[in-house]
């Protein structure tokens, strides 16, 4: 659909202004507008309201950056965005812009962006007539034979006039003449043929030269004039005129063509004979194209090309073919060059709005360039088809004659392809075809449609118990499609509970680079594994995360040594097992039981003799810790037997514990009373022995602390002395006493006692013994170090045999 408007409006005598608006539906032309305005307007004058006549808001032009795209060098018209006004930018002389075309204008291209509209303005140039006619001479000489007859015709170079319309030639007059008379005829190609006719005849007797004024005016207002003075000779009789062979040649030929190329040839003759007889040939033109586009040979009539001819600038030219004799007497040949068109101009691809990014969201059908297409050549040679490669998302749709659009023709994904390189290819039809391209490049923006992802969905590592706070476990790793801020990955740690602990109190997770610690060291015993959630969420707007699952199994580590729960230590006392001297080979004496509180191989036990009485009686189980006889139990076997048995798990380094298991062999337990009757004895020696070392080691302390006050009164003493002798100048002499060492000792005691006592309820009977010196092995570490102190501690007792039929207990103590 297209509604039109004309609008009218007079300005002074002569200067019109018409505003033509036209408004197209199209799809991606909003509108056209047409403006005329008269040529020589002062710059800033004002061609039309734009945005008025457009139906387009001021701000609009404002905010969508109008600007004027035209396809040549030069820009006659400016756009005032803050009116909505068309105004000159540039002097408009209409004969340097179309010549003597009719009518004359130039259009150009309103571009708005965001959306993109498209709008065509033609500006038609209003000749105004500032320009007077004039001829190629200011004077004109004719010579003419006296004896022309009456009629006789004698042809004139017409005037030229850069006007066109009314501001033209418009009539011709002739002025101090009574034997001659003007007649102009107009030709059916344009122009004025003006000739003198020979009213009356001339006599050279009578007056040998004519003075004549060709006067030509325009109808322009106000009137302009050209003048040229015509001097005429009369000769004597030269009675025939060169007639030409034709009244109107028609030739052809093809633009580009070289210089001196034969257009055609034209002819005159003439009846008489002699010199009266010889026709020369000349351009009777004035134009200056034409003489700068043709020449013709003098004597022969032959025309050539002398110029560069243009098919685009002008597809015909006549030419105006004199021929003439001595004698004065001529004729003109009518030759009409037609110009054929060659396929010389390549297309042009101007690009007028263009977008080098569009997002990755953009629906299909979005634009991103609109591109203007030009053949300047004609017919076929000027038809051009306009498309771009085919292995992108992008088509090309035409929108107005000469205009394209190209736009999105499916979704776009930046995570696939960044960016497009699109090749623009413009062909015409001519023969060969001529071809023009051009590349863009559309960058895809980034939109935020990728989540985080992990590589895998859950997770399980394990780490050791007994770990150091701040552990470094494992590093997670999501990777984002996405660019830029969409892709800048952080993690997170999900709040959950584990069995009544917060998860926060177990790890915690580096938001930058994933990177998940321990918070503190972990337990097996107590904590065997654990789950939480990490979220991986990216910076985009608004973000999107993802979820990972990550388990932690807690190893167990050998941290615990096998605990004895059978037979049970009870401090000082002493537990015995009885064993019959009837008892036979593999008879079960007790057993060990022992737990371990690690798991696995951690916690497998085994069982071993260490030390014994008599390592022939009595045999350990290793994996039941079950004790029993080897062999006959026999009266010479002691009666009371000691039995260490360690119990090892199968850790790596492994652990142990001792326990120390008391067997009495005896058939009853008067018969084991029976060897506790030195008790009594042994308690007193035992008690005599520990009053003794107490006193050495207080002797030694004492010696110590009286030792270290010597040696600090000796320092105080060497400093005062070093004080006094550095005031008095003198030199100082150092004084040691003999045998004196300026060392530190510690004593300690060295030696473990261990002693056994069985007691019965009768106070009077008591048996106390001494076991042999233990040793004793101290490990010091590093004082920065962790300090590690093992302490392993044999004793061995000898139980006598108990001479009371009470009933009684043994027990066992240990003093250092």
């Amino acid at each position: 659909m297209m509604a039109c408007l004309w609008i009218t409006a007079r300005r002074g005598r002569w200067q019109a202004l018409v505003v033509t608006l036209c408004l197209f539906e199209l799809s991606s032309v909003a509108g056209q507008a047409r403006y005329s305005v008269p040529e020589e307007q002062a710059e800033g004058s004002v061609v039309g309201n734009i945005a008025r006549d457009l139906g387009v808001d001021g701000t609009r032009l404002i905010s969508g950056k109008a600007r004027i795209i035209t396809k040549g060098s030069r820009q006659y018209v400016d756009l005032n965005r803050d009116k909505g006004t068309l105004v000159i930018k540039e002097r408009i002389d209409r004969e340097e812009l179309c010549g003597k075309t009719t009518p004359c204008s130039f259009s150009f291209e309103l571009i708005l962006e965001n959306p993109i509209q498209l709008y065509r303005v033609t500006v038609e140039v209003i000749d105004i007539n500032d320009n007077s006619p004039s001829f190629p001479k200011d004077e004109i000489n004719l010579n003419i034979v006296e004896s022309v007859t009456s009629g006789a015709r004698f042809s004139l170079e017409s005037a030229y006039d850069q006007d066109v319309g009314m501001n033209d030639i418009q009539k011709y007059m002739l002025k101090s003449s009574d034997n001659f008379k003007l007649e102009v005829q107009s030709q059916s190609h344009g122009g004025n043929l003006v000739e003198i006719v020979l009213k009356t005849p001339l006599d050279r007797e009578k007056e040998e030269t004519h003075n004549l004024v060709l006067i030509a005016s325009d109808g322009g207002e106000p009137h302009r004039s050209g003048t040229v003075r015509i001097h005429i000779t009369v000769l004597d009789a030269n009675d025939n005129a060169p007639v030409c062979s034709q009244t109107v040649y028609k030739a052809e030929v093809k633009e580009n063509s070289p210089t001196g190329t034969v257009v055609t040839t034209v002819s005159a003759t003439d009846a008489d004979k002699g010199v009266n007889g010889e026709v020369t040939f000349s351009i009777a033109q004035f134009a200056r194209e034409v003489k700068q586009l043709f020449e013709v040979n003098v004597k022969t009539g032959e025309i050539k090309v002398a110029g560069n001819l243009d098919f685009e600038k002008s597809k015909t030219f006549q030419l105006n073919v004199k021929a003439s004799d001595h004698g004065g007497h001529s004729d003109t040949c009518n030759v009409i060059v037609q110009i054929i068109d060659e396929n010389d101009n390549v297309p042009t691809i101007q690009l007028m709005s263009f977008s080098n990014s569009i997002s990755e969201d953009s629906p299909p059908g979005t634009t991103i360039a609109v591109i203007n297409v030009d053949d300047e050549d004609s017919d076929g040679n000027g038809v051009v088809k306009c498309s771009i490669n085919s292995d992108i998302p992008f088509k090309i749709e035409s929108s107005l004659t000469g205009y394209y659009t190209i736009v999105t023709e499916d979704y776009l994904d930046r995570e696939s392809i960044p960016e497009y390189n699109i090749t623009i290819t413009v062909s015409d039809q001519g023969s060969p075809p001529l071809t023009s391209s051009k590349n863009i490049n559309v960058k895809v923006s980034d939109v935020n449609d990728s989540p985080p992802r992990f590589d895998q969905s859950e997770y399980s590592k394990t780490v050791p118990e007994n770990n150091s706070p701040g552990f470094s476990v494992f590093t997670l790793s999501a990777s984002d499609s996405d660019w830029g801020q969409n892709a800048r990955v952080s993690y997170f740690l999900e709040e959950k509970d584990n069995n009544g602990a917060a998860v926060t109190s177990l790890v915690s997770v580096n938001s930058e680079n994933g990177v998940i610690h321990a918070l503190r060291s972990f337990d097996y015993e107590q904590i065997k594994w654990f789950e939480f959630n990490v979220t991986a969420r990216d910076a985009g707007s608004p973000p999107l995360s993802s979820v990972a699952t990550v388990k932690i199994l807690i190893q167990d580590q050998n941290d615990n040594p096998p605990q004895v729960l059978y037979p049970v230590q009870t401090g000082g006392s002493l537990v015995a097992e009885m064993v019959p001297r009837s008892a036979d080979v593999g008879y079960l004496v007790t057993k060990v039981v022992a737990v371990d509180v690690d798991s696995g191989q951690n916690a497998w036990l085994s069982y071993k003799l260490q030390k014994a009485t008599d390592r022939a009686l009595f045999e350990v189980g290793l994996q039941n810790g079950e004790i029993r006889t080897i062999r006959q139990v026999t009266d010479k076997d002691a009666v009371k037997q000691r039995l260490t048995v360690i119990v090892e798990d199968n850790g790596q380094p492994s652990r142990s514990a001792t326990v120390i298991v008391n067997v009495v062999v005896a058939d009853s337990f008067p018969e084991v009373l029976s060897e506790f009757t030195d008790f009594t004895q042994d308690k007193e020696y035992n008690d005599n022995l520990t009053f003794y070392l107490v006193l050495a080691l207080a002797v030694v302390s004492f010696l110590f602390i009286t030792c270290l006050v010597v040696i600090i009164s000796v320092k105080i003493y060497r400093w005062r002395q070093s004080r006094i002798m550095f005031h008095s100048n003198l030199p100082v002499i150092p004084y040691y006493p003999p045998r004196y060492s300026d060392t530190l000792g510690t004593g300690t005691l060295q030696h473990v006692y261990n002693y056994e006592v069985c007691r019965t309820t009768d106070s009077r009977k008591s048996d106390c013994k001494f076991g042999t010196a233990g040793s004793q092995n101290v490990l010091i570490m590093d004082p920065s170090s962790t300090g590690t102190m093992q302490r392993i501690q044999s004793e061995k007792s000898i139980l006598d045999e108990p001479d009371s039929p009470l009933e009684g207990r043994c027990w066992s103590s240990k003093n250092m």
